[in-house]
């Protein structure tokens, strides 16, 4: 047994953030992927705002807020498609080898978790959707704390629930700041660098840094 409890960031790591846009991109047109680039950008940058200034929204609010911000920057793109995007982000792709190595993690006797800044109710849609509800152990949102990460409030919410000390958890993020958030905070972390990013935040680093999930299941 590799570890017994992982813990999974939700958007970027497990569901594709990219997929609402993609999904639509023949009727967006050429600005699709910038639209999408700024509309998750944008959502990340409300979520950090919002927390040092102690004026919470959830996570869907940002969301809803952020694609409207895109549209205005990426203003060739279809407006009319706002609603079927917001749509379809309730029912994201996962990536292709989450569901596989979820299993085989849970066939081990591992505890699952997600600890996401999405609501509860955007993470119960895109789990249900993703057909990952059965593997799951439990699903954590920031909505709880009312902070987004890197708030350490957010990494405690695993810790303290599960009763564990948070070296005995193994987190995994493709967002390379939650990754030193997570560190920080005492976490074993798994960086899922999908896109071959440069690394940053050096002074907390990962302890593995994986292409994908698949990683996990060797050894890791």
């Amino acid at each position: 047994m590799r570890h017994a409890a992982f813990v999974f960031d939700a958007y970027g790591t497990l569901f594709d953030v990219h997929a609402a846009v993609r999904r639509h991109a023949a009727a967006i047109g050429p600005e699709g992927p910038l639209l999408s680039d700024i509309w998750r950008a944008k959502q990340l940058e409300y979520s950090w705002v919002r927390s040092l200034m102690g004026s919470y929204v959830d996570f869907w609010q940002l969301t809803e807020q952020a694609l409207d911000f895109a549209f205005d920057k990426a203003p060739s793109a279809d407006r009319s498609l706002r609603q079927d995007l917001l749509d379809a982000y309730w029912r994201l792709d996962c990536y292709p080898e989450v569901p596989a190595v979820l299993k085989a993690l849970k066939a081990e006797g591992a505890r699952l978790a997600i600890l996401s800044n999405g609501s509860p109710a955007m993470l119960e849609a895109a789990v249900r959707s993703a057909a990952l509800d059965t593997v799951l152990d439990d699903i954590f949102s920031v909505d709880q704390v009312r902070k987004f990460k890197t708030d350490p409030s957010v990494y405690d919410l695993v810790a303290t629930n599960w009763r564990l000390y948070p070296n005995s958890i193994s987190f995994q993020s493709s967002n390379r700041w939650d990754i030193a958030g997570a560190a920080k905070f005492g976490f074993r972390t798994v960086w899922i660098n999908r896109s071959g990013q440069p690394d940053e935040y050096r002074d907390h680093p990962p302890s593995l840094i994986l292409l994908s999930l698949e990683g996990l299941l060797a050894g890791a």
